[in-house]
């Protein structure tokens, strides 16, 4: 029997995260291929090594051997783009956050529904091994639940669009999806409240540090996201009988070998996993659920419920206000 056609990849950008990582995790993937790429600068575009045409962003969504696009834009060209491709009848891979607020989010996950195609979030991380091996470790866990979850970085560029708030800048927004993801997870919260926010913000007006205290039925979780805070990542988490916690970093750990450290009873161990790519686990994941198959991929739910709280921290006031 002759091996499926692989899903042909149109990319909409051709920056840092398309050229390091997304297009090397294409090429590498089992059941993808490459083929076109649009992008403001063509030499970068070629760089990435299309198997077809280089063009514009709308060339790429409209080219009929194009089966799904990757878009790797600012975060304000998200929901633009995502729309645009869909009414061209492709698949679609985004970068987080998928949009702007939970609005934008509903607004897409329905046009998807809607034309029966594949909208995904690209999380990277939510595919690592390690990370589903969390997820595993904690689905039966009873009684109440704590979590904390940081990702800080000490500095962003001063022309780049994070610093923008009319661009969809902010660390919040940022990396906080990370952050808050991972304690929605982990409270295995379909809704939270907000108990406090506290934020930093910077002269461009956009927030460098936000720390919230989120609150479920299930537990509590705090979440930590800065760009003027040294580097640091980690996610914590603590139930009756069942403490985790992230060796290394939480949510960027790629081509490196890593850990999680487990107590059960108060006895620590240590779990390790192989250095892997999870860009390309993405990759293959989307792949095949574009062609049938059955494979896991971020659910747009997540997704929306990340979005919501998101939301729902951007609007809390400080606590000292």
């Amino acid at each position: 029997m002759s091996a499926p056609r692989p899903v042909r990849w149109g990319f909409l950008g051709a920056g840092f995260i398309a050229s390091h990582a997304l297009g090397p995790a294409v090429h590498a993937a089992d059941g993808a291929v490459l083929h076109a790429v649009g992008a403001r600068d063509p030499g970068r575009a070629q760089a990435l090594g299309p198997a077809g045409p280089i063009g514009s962003y709308a060339d790429v969504c409209t080219d009929p051997d194009v089966d799904a696009v990757y878009i790797a834009l600012a975060n304000d060209d998200h929901m633009r783009w995502v729309r645009f491709a869909l009414e061209c009848g492709k698949h679609v891979l985004c970068e987080k956050p998928l949009g702007l607020d939970a609005q934008e989010v509903a607004i897409m996950a329905a046009e998807a529904q809607d034309r029966g195609l594949l909208l995904v979030e690209a999380s990277w991380n939510r595919w690592h091994p390690r990370t589903r091996r969390f997820e595993e470790l904690i689905v039966d866990v009873a009684g109440p639940r704590d979590v904390r979850a940081w990702f800080t970085f000490p500095t962003v560029p001063a022309d780049n669009y994070r610093l923008d708030p009319t661009r969809g800048g902010g660390a919040l927004l940022d990396i906080g999806c990370y952050t808050t993801s991972a304690v929605l997870s982990a409270l295995d919260a379909d809704e939270v409240s907000v108990a406090r926010v506290e934020r930093h913000v910077g002269p461009t007006g956009v927030d460098l540090t936000t720390t919230a205290v989120l609150t479920h039925t299930n537990g509590s979780g705090t979440i930590t996201a800065s760009f003027e805070q040294p580097e640091s990542q980690g996610i914590a988490f603590t139930a009756p009988g069942l403490s985790v916690e992230f060796s290394g970093a939480a949510f960027t750990t790629w081509h490196q070998p890593c850990a999680l450290r487990i107590s059960e009873g108060g006895e620590w161990r240590e779990e390790a996993f192989a250095a892997c790519d999870p860009y390309r686990l993405m990759v293959e994941a989307v792949s095949a659920r574009i062609r049938g198959e059955d494979a896991w991929v971020l659910p747009l739910s997540t997704s929306a419920l990340v979005a919501t709280a998101l939301d729902q921290i951007a609007a809390t006031p400080t606590s000292d206000a």
